[in-house]
């Protein structure tokens, strides 16, 4: 609390500060709202000015203003191109409300190319009918008008910590750190003080041709801030900012932010989801400009707003934009958006781009630190139509024509930059490698490491994944788990990984070894892998259950519905061989050694020659894997577990063989087993996205025992598996050849946003559809007289193992999304096969999900 004396010395600098001013007239202040006359629209970005003066105010996108005024300046001027300007005169002393009804100017709209009247609608709508104009001319404008377009291309992405208090700043934590904080102007995205923490350069030259399409970059220097690889996979990193912070091409229909796509300004469609505004024309250079504003007609809906500069020359391009976003967005953890494009014109008469900047600051709210990025693109000496030899456009779509262990300085960079850097980007290269020597930091990264990647690091050694410590299931009650891995600490080609386990119910031990050998001198859980591993694991399985990206083990997956008896125990000792090439073409070549017993209820029983039942203690089986997999443009994070997918447009190829070696080691079934699967991510514009799977299997071979055909994947845990069948109980279906379809629609929100109230809460809409269809040949059936495995049996004798003769396994859901930004609840739907013992026709699966 302020003491009285300091209390009246600031009143009496107050007094002295308002006396010069003049303060004893009183001040005045007034708001309203602007709409048109004659449709009641309300009209964003209205000039509202004090005549004769430079003060003044713009309404916001639902034609609000406020502003305040002091003697004698107590007249303002409403202006808006296409309309006629008011000019009001203001009650000293008072607040009011001033709300004002503009009327069409038809003589000022002549001096645009377009005609009609001002009122908001589509129809004979001026701003309508220029965007029409920019539509229309949209194809020529682009680069892909030109049979080849080259140029040189400089990008720099930073990221620093934002709107840090002075609070925060003068913590303890950071007495040493004072050297990394920046200050700017508070008006600036990111607040006034801010933390760098990364940068990027990269200098290209760019190749494109139209026909065949290509657009081949060559990367001539690249330069970043780099983390200890212990904690930081700094190629991931770095194609996850580059997925987040995409070019920006307004002449494409829909523009790529944060991994979520906003339709374009000059979309086919956008005069159906904007409004759009003539605001000025700009004669002070050639050609003439027209600034045009535009706003989404609903707030919530992944739009921009902000504003167009058309040339008036006849090719109606695009020479500047500025693209923000409204702060009702259903957008995540975004806090601010700024985007700005620039274009010159060439001697070819068209217009290319000479700069984009993307900055978002991201945080978890409204108030406080959040996470600042930006990033800037500059473009020059652009040559056009000019061919080139097939050699400079082959290949994966970027290259390098450098040396990667050749670290090029800062008195190159200061040379080839198109752009200097700014004050607060200068010594952030510097201040990282500073920052990894300071033991604290490294701690705060240590820990970060775990919590998020599950490992804890002790140099040469790395202990984890912590989530698998503890577990339960009903073969093994309560089970603990501790292992761990070597790092390239202790060497860069060989590394070590395994974990012993114990179930306090059976009182068996399980584990696992793994030697690995990388064959390019890199870790192996970096790209591009090329290794030979050879491993041996003892542990529990669920039949059929092959899950990605989790462990089975995880303490989550312990919680199960339903009956979840049947078990194996396995014995696999592998050996393979994989290698991973820069076009995201890859093999994996393997062979397998698998004795798996039954566990729990679950039991072999053969029917044997003679008619009689035969108990079998186990199965052996031998197999020879082959893998191949292709996944042009490819995204990922290299996580310490397995690799987080960054996804794109782009499909994902995979082709499986494996083939079953009698005789070999004991194996005792010949097959050939085939699998094919292809995945793909559609988006839909306004409409969302969906991602779609399809697959199929085919073995060949017959008498084969239900372990080794397809038991289709289920789900008896209470979280939504996407690769799963979530009514699906285990080991309810087999087959010997299947197809499989799987749709996730994700609307993004879309019919939400329309709803009063709810849309408030920035849900999003899912909807699922997953369907499998195959069958089991004669030889492979135990119901039509195979001599193999019976299926199980349930406590009653009651079959709980079946084909899919009869029709496709079918299920769906309805979900909402994005409750508390971090959960989707799903509402699921078995179709069919309902008349099986302990299936359920209605389920509710809940997943986390963190997405922009």
């Amino acid at each position: 609390m302020l003491k009285p004396a300091y209390i009246k010395f600031a009143l009496m600098l107050c007094a002295l500060f308002l006396g010069h001013q003049g303060v004893f007239a009183q001040t005045t202040t007034v708001k309203g709202v602007v709409t048109d006359e004659k449709t009641g629209e309300t009209l964003p970005y209205v000039s509202i000015v004090i005549p004769g003066t430079t003060m003044g105010t713009t309404t916001d996108v639902d034609g609000k203003y406020a502003m305040t005024l002091t003697p004698p300046n107590l007249t303002i001027k409403f202006t808006y191109i296409g309309y006629q300007s008011v000019v009001k005169k203001v009650t000293e002393g008072i607040s009011q409300v001033i709300n004002l009804k503009l009327q069409v100017d038809a003589s000022l709209l002549k001096e645009i190319t377009v005609k009609g009247r001002a009122k908001y609608r589509n129809r004979d709508n001026p701003a309508v009918q220029l965007i029409r104009q920019v539509i229309e001319n949209r194809d020529k404008n682009q680069m892909a008008n030109n049979d080849y377009v080259e140029y040189e291309q400089y990008e720099k992405i930073s990221f620093a910590l934002s709107n840090l208090s002075e609070s925060f700043k003068d913590k303890r934590i950071f007495k040493n750190y004072q050297f990394l904080f920046r200050n700017q102007d508070s008006a600036s995205i990111g607040g006034k003080n801010i933390l760098p923490a990364y940068m990027q350069e990269k200098l290209s030259q760019i190749y494109f041709r139209k026909s065949p399409y290509k657009k081949k970059q060559w990367v001539k220097a690249n330069r970043r801030a780099e983390f200890d690889s212990r904690f930081v996979d700094n190629d991931g990193l770095s194609a996850y900012f580059n997925r987040i912070y995409e070019d920006i091409n307004i002449y494409n229909n829909d523009i790529s932010v944060a991994t979520n796509l906003l339709l374009s300004p000059i979309a086919n469609t956008a005069p159906t989801f904007y409004k759009f505004f003539i605001r000025d024309t700009v004669k002070t250079q050639e050609p003439w400009l027209v600034e045009l504003g535009f706003v989404p007609r609903n707030k919530t809906d992944m739009l921009f707003e902000g504003k167009l500069f058309i040339t008036l020359d006849g090719n109606y391009a695009v020479q500047n934009a500025f693209l923000t976003v409204n702060k009702d967005i259903n957008l995540n953890f975004m806090r601010d958006l700024e985007a700005r494009l620039e274009f010159e014109k060439s001697p070819d008469g068209r217009y290319h781009q000479s700069k984009s900047s993307l900055s978002m600051e991201f945080a978890l709210g409204d108030k406080g630190a959040g996470l600042f990025g930006q990033r800037v693109v500059n473009f020059k000496n652009y040559e056009v139509n000019h061919a080139r030899p097939d050699s400079v456009y082959d290949g994966p779509a970027e290259q390098l024509v450098y040396n990667p262990i050749e670290r090029k300085g800062e008195e190159f960079w200061s040379q080839v930059r198109h752009v200097p850097l700014e004050r607060a980007e200068q010594d952030i290269y510097r201040n990282v490698d500073t920052l990894q020597t300071i033991p604290s930091f490294r701690r705060t990264m240590d820990i970060t490491s775990l919590f998020l990647a599950g490992y804890k690091s002790f140099g040469i050694v790395e202990v984890g994944p912590v989530n698998t410590f503890y577990s339960f299931n009903p073969i093994e009650g309560f089970r603990l788990r501790f292992g761990g891995r070597t790092t390239t600490e202790l060497s860069k080609r060989v590394f070590f990984e395994s974990y012993a386990a114990y179930g306090f119910k059976d009182e068996k031990w399980k584990y696992f070894l793994s030697g690995t050998y990388s064959l390019n001198n890199k870790s192996v859980y970096s790209f591009p892998l090329h290794y030979i591993r050879a491993s041996a694991q003892r542990d529990t399985k669920i039949p059929g259950q092959d899950l990605q990206f989790v462990q089975e083990d995880n303490f989550l997956l312990s919680f199960k519905r339903g009956e979840n008896n049947r078990w194996l125990y396995n014995d696999i000792y592998k050996l393979e061989y994989v290698r991973e090439f820069p076009s995201h073409f890859s093999y994996r070549l393997g062979f397998t050694e698998w004795t798996q017993k039954p566990a729990g209820i679950l039991t072999y029983e053969k029917v044997s020659s003679a008619g009689d039942n035969q108990i079998l203690k186990q199965l052996r089986n031998t197999e020879v894997n082959m893998e191949l997999r292709y996944a042009p443009g490819e995204q990922f994070y290299q996580g310490k577990l397995y690799r987080t997918p960054i996804i794109n447009k782009f499909p994902i190829f995979t082709l499986r063989y494996n083939a079953g070696l009698k005789g070999v080691f004991a194996g005792e079934n010949n097959y050939h087993n085939f699998t094919a699967n292809i995945t793909k991510r559609v988006y839909l514009s306004q409409l969302g996205f969906m991602d779609l799977t399809g697959e199929g299997g085919y073995i060949v071979g017959k008498n084969i025992p239900f372990p080794l055909l397809t038991v289709h994947r289920a789900n008896q845990t209470y979280a939504y598996q996407l690769n799963s069948y979530n009514l699906m109980n285990f080991l309810e279906f087999v087959s010997d050849r299947y197809a499989s379809l799987d749709v996730q629609y994700y609307m993004n929100g879309f019919l939400l946003n329309k709803i009063p109230l709810i849309k408030k809460l920035k849900l999003r809409e899912v909807f699922s559809f997953k369907a499998v269809v195959g069958g089991l040949r004669d030889e492979n059936n135990p119901a039509k007289g195979a001599s193999v495995y019976k299926f199980p049996v349930d406590e009653e004798g009651r079959a709980i193992s079946y084909t899919l003769e009869k029709q496709p396994y079918m299920e769906g859901s309805i979900g909402v999304a994005n409750i508390f930004k971090i959960l989707r609840v799903d509402l699921v739907k078995r179709f069919n096969y309902l008349d099986h013992p302990n299936v359920s026709e209605w389920g509710v699966r809940a997943r986390f999900r963190l997405d922009f």
